[in-house]
C-alpha cells in the first residue's frame, strides 16, 4: 500500500492498509490509522497524527512549523481525527508552545483546495472550509460551520457551531452559532436557515433563535442587556445552549 517512491521515516507509524502515493514524504513521529489515504506529492512533516478513513490530496502540506516568529523550534503537534477530506495545496500548521501546543482538526470536515489551518487552531466536526479560506492562529471552528471560498478569519476569533460566511468575507471578530456573516469586516445577514433546517431543531428553539437574533441584531439594545435577555429567555431550552454559550464567551467581541 506503500509506493516504491514515497519516503517514510523510520520512526513514522503507519498501520498496515494505509495508502502512500509516490512522492509523498512521510516525517518523523508521524502516525497514520487504518483506511487513510494520502496520495501522491503530500508532504507530512512531523509530530502528525491522522486517524481513520482520511482522504487527503496532492500538494498540501500537513503538520509544518507553525508560521509564528515566536517558534524557535519547540516539540508542538497535530491531531487530525477520521473521515476527513483534504484537497489539492491544503495548508495545516502544528501548535506553538506559546498557545495550546497543539492544532487540532476533528471528524468528518471538508477542507477543500487551497486552504489553510494555522497553528493552534481547532476544528470540531462536519465543517466545510471551501476553497481559499483560511484561519489565523487560535481560531476555534465550532461543529457544522461553513465558511466560504476566500473567508479569512482574524486570530483567536471564535466561529459558531452552524455559522456560515459568505463569500470574500473578513471575519474580525467572533461570529455567534447559527447566524450568517459577509463583508469586509463581517456584519451579521441573518440566521443561517439552511443550517437550523438540517438539525432538525424543535419549533420551540427555531422560534427562540428567531427571537434571539432580534434581540441581539435588530433592537437598539446594548450587547450586554441583549446577553441578559437572551439568558433569562430562553436559558431553559436545552438546544439554545450552543447559541448563548457563542454570545457568552467571548474575548473580541462578537459580529454585531
Amino acid at each position: 500500500m506503500i509506493h516504491s517512491l514515497a519516503q517514510i521515516d523510520s520512526s513514522a507509524e503507519i498501520d498496515s492498509n494505509v495508502f502512500v502515493g509516490p512522492y509523498s514524504v512521510i516525517g518523523p513521529k508521524v502516525k497514520i490509522k487504518s483506511g487513510t489515504k494520502i496520495e501522491g506529492n503530500v508532504f507530512i512533516h512531523k509530530n502528525t497524527s491522522i486517524g481513520k478513513d482520511n482522504l487527503i490530496y496532492p500538494f498540501t502540506s500537513i503538520g509544518g512549523d507553525p508560521q509564528d516568529l515566536k517558534y524557535q523550534g519547540e516539540e508542538t503537534f497535530l491531531e487530525i481525527g477520521d473521515n476527513n477530506e483534504i484537497r489539492e495545496g491544503s495548508t495545516i500548521n502544528r501548535g506553538t508552545i506559546q498557545e495550546l501546543g497543539i492544532t487540532k482538526i476533528g471528524n468528518n470536515n471538508l477542507l477543500m483546495a487551497y486552504t489553510h489551518v494555522a497553528h493552534d487552531c481547532i476544528l470540531e466536526n462536519d465543517i466545510v472550509m471551501t476553497n481559499n479560506s483560511g484561519v489565523a492562529g487560535v481560531v476555534k471552528v465550532g461543529s457544522g460551520a461553513r465558511l466560504s471560498g476566500f473567508t479569512l478569519v482574524h486570530q483567536f476569533c471564535n466561529i459558531g457551531s452552524f455559522s456560515f460566511s459568505a463569500l470574500g468575507t473578513i471575519i474580525t471578530k467572533d461570529v455567534p452559532a447559527f447566524v450568517r456573516v459577509s463583508g469586509n469586516p463581517a456584519i451579521p445577514r441573518g440566521l443561517n436557515v439552511v443550517g437550523i433546517q438540517r438539525q432538525d431543531l424543535s419549533k420551540q428553539a427555531s422560534e427562540a433563535l428567531k427571537e434571539s437574533y432580534k434581540i441581539l441584531y435588530l433592537r437598539k439594545n446594548k450587547l450586554i442587556d441583549a446577553k441578559k435577555e437572551i439568558i433569562s429567555k430562553f436559558n431553559n431550552i436545552t438546544e439554545m445552549k450552543i447559541f448563548i454559550d457563542s454570545i457568552s464567551y467571548s474575548d473580541r467581541s462578537i459580529v454585531r
